[in-house]
């Protein structure tokens, strides 16, 4: 254990100590998540290979996909391989400048997953209520500047924060009570006025998530007016088929994310315990879920992993 020097205002290390009253079944808990970490890892990396190697699939709305692909693997592999040492090795020491760079990549990915979404929406909005005019205004270039535009948000947001943290004295203790190095974590173990830093999170929050979500419930009432107008029956159940897969992913992304953003600012109540929990879960369900649920509801991706098994098991 490392002895704390309270008279250094900077640890050259912090301490992860897990979840708080659940170190005993640390074990047991971290078998799921390693499971889900291995089904993540595979799910998104043959996702990208499917998308890649099948020119069919060469469309702005899987294009967007390969992007929310690309930061899911970034979040999990930033958070559960240093998880998974915790709980097997009781390795929870993680040096200053690599627990500020977890913070960076952990909330600027997590902000670029929730841009992605909304890309896809905006794709599903033109296809069901400008189908003609889709191609014309969705171009390759078109998505790839929307996909730039999105990373650089999620960089030029949060790249302050490991910065608001640098600057914080550590005076009290080392010891933060979580899983991985969050924003909000570090915030209250530093012995100095934060209230400027915690109003500056939540105008960020409200500028990505909040302002993403939004976007995504308007995009859908536009679709939905448009649905309802629709001749027939079979008609709106078809086109409201092509925005399951997303609106499930939506459910999956969004719901653990507020539940998480909203307990750890307002929640003084919900045990620590299942804070953290549903913290990882946020971290972890999204990425190793969006696979599946593409897989499941979409028909080419589903027989482009049909055909990757097979060529595994030849």
């Amino acid at each position: 254990m490392l002895i704390y020097n309270k008279s250094d205002a900077h640890p050259s290390t912090f301490i992860l100590i897990g979840i708080p009253g659940l170190e005993a079944a640390h074990m047991w808990i971290s078998i799921p998540f390693c499971m889900g970490y291995i089904l993540a890892l595979m799910g998104n990396c043959s996702l990208l290979f499917i998308i890649k190697t099948d020119s069919s699939l060469h469309e702005p709305m899987y294009l967007f996909l390969c992007m929310l692909a690309v930061a899911d693997l970034v979040v999990c592999t930033t958070a559960v391989p240093k998880l998974l040492s915790l709980f097997w090795f009781h390795d929870g020491e993680i040096p200053f400048a690599a627990c500020l760079t977890q913070v960076f990549l952990i909330h600027s990915c997590s902000t670029m997953e929730s841009g992605f979404l909304v890309g896809m929406a905006f794709d599903r909005y033109v296809a069901i209520c400008n189908p003609l005019k889709h191609s014309a205004i969705l171009t390759r270039t078109v998505t790839g500047a929307m996909g730039l535009a999105i990373v650089f948000r999620g960089v030029a947001f949060l790249s302050l924060h490991p910065f608001l943290l640098r600057w914080l004295p550590y005076c009290r203790t080392n010891i933060i009570s979580h899983t991985y190095c969050e924003f909000m974590a570090l915030i209250k173990i530093a012995c100095a006025e934060t209230s400027i830093r915690r109003a500056y999170s939540l105008i960020v929050a409200f500028l990505t998530g909040g302002v993403d979500f939004i976007l995504i419930i308007c995009s859908y009432v536009l679709i939905l007016n448009t649905v309802f107008h629709l001749p027939s029956k079979d008609a709106r159940l078809k086109t409201l088929g092509t925005c399951d897969s997303h609106v499930c992913v939506i459910l999956v992304s969004y719901t653990p994310a507020f539940f998480s953003f909203l307990s750890h600012r307002f929640g003084h109540k919900v045990a620590p315990h299942l804070h953290i929990l549903v913290a990882n879960m946020y971290l972890l369900v999204p990425p190793m879920m969006d696979p599946i649920i593409y897989g499941v509801r979409t028909k080419k991706i589903r027989d482009g992993f049909n055909k990757l098994f097979s060529l595994q098991r030849i």
